[in-house]
């Protein structure tokens, strides 16, 4: 039984903390509006980023209150489960709230992290198959930064852009060592 609400409770909840990441992750690259993934990603999640945006100001140009949101949501998430499973928090309460506050902090890098490689590899293919898919700008918009990185020092071989693949490599290098040094370090305090 409790399986079934663990795995739904994470199912859900985290379906739900993507589309906060991406509806942030969407404004700070400045991706175009009138696509069809941000308009399903601000219906989405319109009904608690709107009266977040009263309490949570905006910094610099980035709506923070998305991603205060995915991390409150990803903390709240992460005490639910670890209660269901019966984990005691043997460290002092706070120990164990910086704990719950750090992993969660981890887990969002690691699901943007996540994001950055998805976009790149369906861009990929998409600039193979597809390149004038509707899709395509936000994705150009979502890997930008990053490709640009590569593109800047390693030209074109053959006609071929390899920079997709070196965000690949470094983005499984990232999830490889320090976001799975951090989430253990940060574990021990639960």
């Amino acid at each position: 039984m409790s399986q079934g609400v663990v795995f739904l409770l994470e199912t859900f909840v985290g379906l739900f903390v993507l589309a906060l990441l991406l509806r942030f992750f969407l404004q700070a690259v400045r991706a175009p509006a009138r696509n069809p993934l941000s308009n399903f990603v601000a219906a989405l999640t319109d009904f608690a980023v709107r009266p977040a945006r009263r309490v949570v100001p905006g910094l610099w140009g980035y709506d923070l209150s998305s991603l205060v949101l995915a991390w409150l949501l990803q903390i709240a998430l992460m005490g639910v489960v670890l209660s269901i499973k019966g984990y005691d928090f043997a460290a002092p309460v706070g120990v164990a709230a910086v704990g719950l506050i750090c992993v969660a902090g981890v887990n969002l890098l690691k699901t943007f992290i996540y994001i950055v490689l998805v976009a790149t590899i369906i861009q990929a293919v998409l600039s193979w198959i597809n390149p004038y898919s509707p899709v395509a700008p936000i994705l150009n918009a979502m890997t930008r930064p990053f490709l640009g990185v590569f593109r800047r020092r390693i030209p074109p071989i053959g006609g071929v852009d390899l920079s997709p693949l070196f965000v690949l490599v470094v983005c499984q290098l990232l999830l490889m060592w320090p976001i799975a040094y951090l989430e253990a370090v940060f574990v021990r305090f639960l």
